[in-house]
Formats: C-alpha cells, sequence, structure tokens
C-alpha cells in the first residue's frame, strides 16, 4: 500500500508512520496548554522530527467540549505553525486537526498535505475542499459535532456501527472528488465512546482495516487507557504504547501519539517483530568466538 503523502513516500505494507501531536491550544486533553505559544508551538513540531517522527499533526481546538473558538482564532492558531514548520523541515508530513472546512482551506495553502477531520467530514464543504486541493484527508468516527454535551455513549455493536459510518463517509469523499488514494481512516478510539467501546474497537481493529485503506489510531492517554490501567493522564505512556502496539499488529499503520521518542523505539520494535524491518545491526550470537 504505497502513499505519497506531502513530499514524503510511504509503504504501509512494509511500516508505521508516527504523527507526533502539536497543540495550539490553552485547553488540550493532555498537555494543558504547553505548546499554546506559537515559539513553544513550532519548537516543539520541530523537535519531533528531530526525534524521527515522520508526521505533525497540528491542532486549534480540542474535541472535547469546552469553550467556543471562532473561525478566525482557529486559522490564527494553527496557520503560523504550520507555516513555520514547513519552512523548516519541508520533508515532513504536515496535517491540520480540524473540522471546518474554511480551517481547512487556509492550512492546505500555508503547507499542510493533510487534513486530521475528527468529525468524519461534517462540514459540508470539507470534501470540496480536500478534493479541490488534491489533498490526504482522515476521516474519523464520531458522533455529532464536537465541542458539545452528548448523550451517554451506545452503540449495538460498535465495531459494526464504525465500519458503517466509515464506509459511508469515504463514498462521500469520493463522490465530492477526493482520490481514494488520498483517504485514511480512523475509528475515533474515546471520541463519543466510552472505555468498553474503545477496547471493543481495539480488540476487532482488524475489521476496520480490512476497509483496504491506510488505518490511523489515536490511542495516546486517551481515558480508557486510564480506566484500563487506573492511572492518570500524566502515568500513561506504558498504556498508551501497550494499545498502539496492539493496533499495529491489527493492521494500524500510522500512529498519533504524544511521547514520540518512546514511540519510535516501540514501532520499531513491532515492525521487527513483524517482519517488516530489519533490526539496525546483528551482533548477538553472530561471532564464531562469542561467549554466552
Amino acid at each position: 500500500m504505497n502513499r505519497r503523502i506531502g513530499r514524503r513516500d510511504f509503504d504501509f505494507d512494509r511500516q508505521v508512520a508516527v504523527m507526533a501531536v502539536v497543540n495550539r491550544t490553552p485547553d488540550s486533553f493532555f498537555d494543558r496548554g504547553a505548546t499554546f505559544a506559537l515559539d513553544r508551538a513550532v519548537e516543539h513540531a520541530l523537535r519531533a522530527a528531530e526525534l524521527g517522527a515522520d508526521w505533525v499533526d497540528v491542532g486549534g481546538v480540542p474535541f472535547g467540549r469546552g469553550p467556543a473558538v471562532s473561525t478566525q482564532e482557529e486559522i490564527d492558531r494553527v496557520v503560523p505553525v504550520i507555516a513555520a514548520v514547513t519552512a523548516a523541515r519541508d520533508a515532513i508530513v504536515i496535517s491540520v486537526d480540524t473540522n471546518r472546512a474554511a480551517v481547512a482551506r487556509a492550512a492546505l495553502a500555508a503547507g499542510a498535505a493533510v487534513v486530521n477531520d475528527t468529525s468524519g467530514l461534517g462540514d459540508p464543504e470539507m470534501a470540496a475542499v480536500i478534493a479541490a486541493a488534491d489533498a490526504h484527508v482522515v476521516i474519523t468516527h464520531s458522533v455529532g459535532p464536537p465541542r458539545v454535551e452528548k448523550a451517554a455513549a451506545h452503540f449495538d455493536d460498535v465495531v459494526s456501527d464504525v465500519r458503517a459510518f466509515l464506509l459511508e463517509r469515504v463514498a462521500h469523499a469520493e463522490a465530492a472528488g477526493v482520490a481514494r488514494d488520498r483517504i485514511i481512516v480512523d475509528p475515533g478510539h474515546d471520541l463519543d465512546k466510552n472505555t468498553l467501546h474503545s477496547l471493543e474497537l481495539t480488540r476487532r481493529l482488524s475489521e476496520i482495516a480490512a476497509i483496504g485503506l491506510p488505518l490511523l489510531v489515536a490511542v495516546s492517554n486517551k481515558d480508557f487507557v486510564g480506566e484500563a490501567t487506573d492511572r492518570p493522564r500524566a502515568e500513561r505512556l506504558a498504556g498508551s504504547l501497550a494499545a498502539m502496539t496492539a493496533c499495529i499488529l491489527a493492521g494500524a499503520r500510522i500512529v498519533r501519539m504524544h511521547d514520540v521518542a518512546a514511540t519510535i523505539d516501540a514501532v520499531r520494535m513491532t515492525e521487527a517483530i513483524l517482519g517488516l524491518r530489519v533490526p539496525t545491526r546483528l551482533e548477538h550470537n553472530t561471532h564464531p568466538t562469542h561467549n554466552v
């Protein structure tokens, strides 16, 4: 499954792409505004690239409920980061995490190559904007608009419902002119789902991978990890890496994670176990005089 995304080539039959998270928000789920300042956001993105991230995902509004952010304010948050990172590191993939077509248009013009839409193309103009730019899109499952209070999550069969939603949204994108080889899917762990739903999605993720498009998962520090391990947000790295690894084994090929250094090691080890990557060196028990 070869894809050219931005200026990078990926063979998702042979590799897993690591996506770093850059939150240009004062109320982000995990970092609580640590990268809200423009210089901190740009520094964080460039550091992620230095550590080996293939991709940075720049967001200006969290998914969860919170104070309203205007379209212009969201543009003002994400576009300067995208422009600065593009100028400094043109080889890294940049995506914009937004559900607004106007923000996507501005971000793509500034250098983003991907729209990461957690609303699953909820904005009726979004697919057309992506098609016009010949950009990539991540179509994510969620229920209803972001940033609002919703009823308790309920699904008759969460995996079947998520799969059906993604298939319908993929068809919608294609009908609007988005090429199939520009589409990525994400089951949306924890987005309008409870912990049991997210665990079920992880167990049966191969059913989502069977759609046949590159599969992204965003499990880093999510509440389902915290509730499964009884850990607060700051102590969820081990659980997040375990969830990520399970997803890779089930077919995920793009992972959106906060701790890039630890993620790179876990991904490289998983790729080696799967036979996707040869070890960087072979020394152990290979020399005839090796002492056991």
